[in-house]
């Protein structure tokens, strides 16, 4: 695929899509942004009105000559009933997926590490581990990447952990409020690795799925190469403001007791517990994250 592609981007008024779109346009793709709300215009992008996505429609309309699509609608950091989150993330995907192979275009799926672990691991994830999703947004993922390999099409499924970046949501922009705090916080102790990883670098991913042949018909995991901690990504948010670090260190078990203590288990996985995923197979490519 060349660098004069035209290339659907579903769910272009989202984080992921708001930094993509542009991103597409000025390495010469022609684009088609495809959202239910904003409107994202420039020089090669196009606006395209996205149905909803729980209910069907025919994809193939928004498909008409496009050499690629970069699927990113769906939902996510929501609270939904397993049926809808299958009906959007999954029955909708499936549907792009039938689409895509009979019109010859592309599908490059942005999936979520979620399809594969929960929010921490003991091990370091790779590709070739049997995926255990622990929720309904994990699951959809998986049964959407699934249906992808059974439409029979070209496709790159691409599994991204958490994401950094202006406008991020999630477990992210909660940090880098916290961050924001002009107060000293006690996190210096935390020494879980965690995989990120910034949109700009998820960008080069895309392009990477969409332009090497060595990419199709296969499944990627997308993390920066390095994996940091909580206390580093909160200090490298406070340098970002200007400010210094500011962390002290209480004992782990007792944070842990702390946030277990007021019903906050679920945040004490994310930040005192590992979650370390390694790109080897996508760096193997060629894929050059920054």
């Amino acid at each position: 695929m060349d660098s004069k592609a035209t290339v659907l981007v579903t769910g272009s008024d989202g984080f992921i899509g708001r930094h993509l779109v542009p991103y597409l346009a000025a390495v010469g793709h022609k684009v088609i942004a495809a959202s239910r709300s904003v409107v994202i215009e420039g020089p090669n992008i196009r606006a395209a009105r996205l149905p909803d996505l729980s209910q069907r429609f025919n994809w193939e309309s928004l498909l008409r000559g496009c050499d690629a699509v970069v699927h990113l609608a769906g939902i996510a950091h929501t609270f939904a009933e397993d049926e809808l989150y299958d009906r959007i993330n999954h029955q909708a995907t499936a549907a792009l997926a039938r689409a895509a192979n009979a019109s010859g275009v592309h599908l490059v799926f942005i999936s979520s590490i979620a399809a594969q672990s929960g929010s921490f691991s003991d091990e370091e994830l790779t590709e070739d581990d049997p995926p255990r999703p622990i929720n309904a947004y994990g699951r959809s993922k998986l049964a959407a990447e699934q249906a992808i390999r059974a439409a029979g099409g070209s496709f790159t499924i691409l599994r991204p952990v958490v994401i950094y970046g202006e406008g991020e949501k999630g477990n992210l922009a909660t940090i880098r409020k916290i961050s924001l705090l002009p107060v000293p916080l006690p996190f210096g102790g935390l020494k879980a690795r965690r995989s990120v990883l910034s949109v700009q670098n998820l960008n080069a991913a895309i392009t990477t799925a969409m332009t090497d042949p060595r990419a199709r018909g296969d499944t990627f995991i997308v993390a920066d190469p390095v994996p940091i901690t909580v206390a580093d990504l909160i200090a490298r948010y406070r340098a970002g403001f200007g400010r210094p670090p500011r962390l002290f260190s209480i004992p782990q078990a007792l944070l842990e007791f702390a946030l277990k203590t007021a019903g906050q288990g679920a945040i004490w996985q994310r930040i005192g517990c590992p979650l370390v995923a390694r790109p080897d197979k996508l760096l193997a490519l060629g894929w050059k994250p920054s």
